[in-house]
């Protein structure tokens, strides 16, 4: 993996910047050593972050206007020219606006479009519904040759950024908007794409969980581990596709209770690509799925969005603790299912 050295932030700094501020940071390191990067944007430079490869490399940028459609297009056509480009715009127009794009001109092919999603879920709650998106997990995983990577805090996203470019074909990394805290206390840590992270041990129930619930599933699993007593594994599943079967798995068989936490809608994300991990293995479980329930999400802004959908500690440990009460097949032996 390309390693970035001598960085103009650090650890600490990323308490203070947002996901996008640390990889628009990190790309313009990363273009130092590869003149093969290129970055692209639909009139977003700023808004994504990426302007920071701009002031550095002007000459490796485009700025294809409001033509989201366009710039994929374009993106590929950089690709097929021997070049990485990195392709940064919200999340909902690269799914939705550019999803055609994304889908025929880049993955059909295969190509190295590295693409940057920022103000996915409802980070960006207080700009309305049009620009919400809950919905990326499912499009985007269920297209073929697409990596779908979703960090839990800025300093995973700079592993992700970095981790991707030697990554083949297309890799779709979603962040959000605001300053999400850190998980992390420092980047000293191995990250791999698709190899999940385990935040924290136990042995009563898992959640499993990605971007800004990584963090909130942690702070829940010691509010629970003070007041309740439990012992609660958190699971980072940092990236959606291609999935750590072998994570889940191990969680299944040493903890009977499975709780997936996703800014996304419930269907066609983690939580459905858990489940079916789970049930084709035969194995059983209790099992909960967590996330917007199916609807368009309400205007507001992020924090209290979160809150008023439980994907705060608070609503974790409210989800906890309707689990435990249920029960699973008490039968520990699997060896004759």
């Amino acid at each position: 993996m390309t390693v970035v050295t001598g960085t103009n932030w650090n650890a600490y700094d990323a308490a203070t910047m947002t996901a996008r501020e640390i990889y628009g940071r990190t790309l313009a390191e990363l273009g130092k050593t590869n003149n093969k990067i290129v970055g692209i944007t639909a009139d977003l430079a700023k808004t994504t972050a990426i302007v920071h490869f701009e002031k550095a490399f002007p000459e490796r940028f485009f700025n294809v206007g409001i033509a989201e459609q366009n710039m994929f297009g374009i993106a590929a056509g950089l690709a097929k020219a021997g070049l990485i480009p990195f392709a940064s715009t919200m999340a909902v127009f690269t799914c939705l606006r550019g999803g055609e794009q994304v889908r025929t001109d880049i993955a059909y092919q295969n190509l190295p479009v590295k693409i940057i999603a920022t103000h996915a879920g409802i980070s960006f709650g207080h700009a309305g519904t049009t620009h919400h998106c809950t919905e990326d997990f499912a499009v985007m995983r269920s297209v073929a040759n697409m990596t779908v990577i979703c960090p839990a805090d800025g300093i995973e996203t700079s592993k992700a950024v970095q981790a991707c470019v030697e990554t083949p074909g297309p890799v779709y990394i979603r962040i959000g908007r605001g300053f999400e805290p850190p998980c992390y206390e420092n980047d000293d840590y191995e990250y791999e794409i698709g190899k999940a992270i385990t935040m924290c041990g136990g042995t009563d129930l898992t959640i499993i969980c990605c971007g800004i619930a990584v963090l909130q599933s942690i702070q829940a699993a010691k509010t629970l581990a003070e007041q309740d007593g439990l012992s609660v594994r958190v699971i980072n599943m940092h990236t959606i596709k291609p999935l750590d079967h072998e994570a889940i798995m191990k969680a299944v068989t040493e903890t009977r209770r499975i709780l997936t936490v996703e800014e996304h809608n419930v269907f066609g994300g983690l939580g459905d690509a858990v489940a079916s991990v789970i049930a084709e293995s035969g194995k059983g479980c209790v099992f909960k799925k967590h996330g917007i329930y199916d609807e368009f999400a309400t205007i507001g802004y992020a924090e209290d969005l979160y809150a008023h959908y439980g994907l705060d500690a608070n609503g974790i440990i409210d989800q906890v603790r309707c689990m435990m009460g249920m029960e699973f097949e008490e039968d520990e032996n699997w060896d004759d299912e």
